[in-house]
């Protein structure tokens, strides 16, 4: 792949294929594998095949499609959360997430304490998340619940925090799964004026969501994966109405 090429993409998804395991009539105890040593039966089911996409720096992307479609384990890849079976996904720029509600979150941390565990893990300095505590505080309007447990939120608190936290980390790419439909619906018009805010300064936003509306407002470009593969890619509008036209 030439240089140029590879600068030019924040993401590029190369003939990506996923399959997981799945064991039946798996032993658990010592006894039942013993005796059925070679009865377990193994098969794999075909999540994705053949995925190839290429993400400027810069674009706002909605994966869209149904439930098991693969648009959330395609995500997951891309954070490298999980592998390829076959393929290769090359990230360019600094990459943070927002995958599953409170993960990397510890919970018998308080918030205030989570903030700087979370924010180190995305790469900040202590001096750093210093600057920039407070701005996390405010934003995710928690007040005095920040200084408890993080075991004692809500789900929607959960997701306050977890976003707050993760768009400033300065990062270039920013990868949200369904999360943001936890919550009340100020704080997800607030996230989703943030989000637009973040397009505006060039950062590359991937977003999977069934929020077909919301979007549309904030993505320029969509992609329906159907049945693991991409069946359509193009402008927003025009994929969200053939999506609608199978699937509404």
């Amino acid at each position: 792949m030439e240089k140029k090429e590879k600068n030019e993409y924040a993401i590029i998804v190369d003939n990506v294929s996923k399959r997981f395991k799945i064991y039946y009539d798996k032993p658990n105890t010592l006894k039942e594998r013993l005796v059925f040593w070679n009865k377990t039966k193994l098969n794999y089911h075909q999540v994705l095949e053949n995925i190839n996409l290429k993400i400027k720096k810069g674009e706002s992307v909605a994966l869209i499609g149904v439930n098991g479609s693969g648009k959330s384990t395609l995500l997951k890849l891309m954070t490298k959360i999980i592998y390829p079976t076959t393929g290769k996904i090359i990230t360019n720029g600094k990459l943070t997430s927002l995958l599953e509600l409170g993960a990397g979150f510890h919970p018998d941390f308080t918030g205030r304490e989570n903030i700087y565990f979370n924010a180190s893990i995305f790469g900040l300095t202590a001096a750093e998340i210093d600057e920039r505590v407070q701005d996390i505080i405010d934003f995710s309007e928690l007040g005095e619940f920040i200084d408890s447990p993080v075991r004692t939120y809500s789900s929607g608190m959960y997701m306050r925090l977890a976003f707050s936290v993760a768009i400033n980390v300065d990062a270039e790419i920013l990868l949200i799964d369904e999360i943001l439909a936890v919550g009340d619906q100020h704080f997800q018009d607030k996230c989703f004026a943030k989000l637009k805010e973040l397009k505006e300064s060039d950062k590359t936003i991937v977003i999977v969501s069934h929020s077909l509306g919301p979007v549309q407002e904030l993505c320029d470009r969509g992609v329906w994966i159907y049945e693991g593969k991409v069946r359509e890619d193009g402008k927003i509008k025009k994929v969200v109405e053939d999506y609608l036209k199978v699937c509404g």
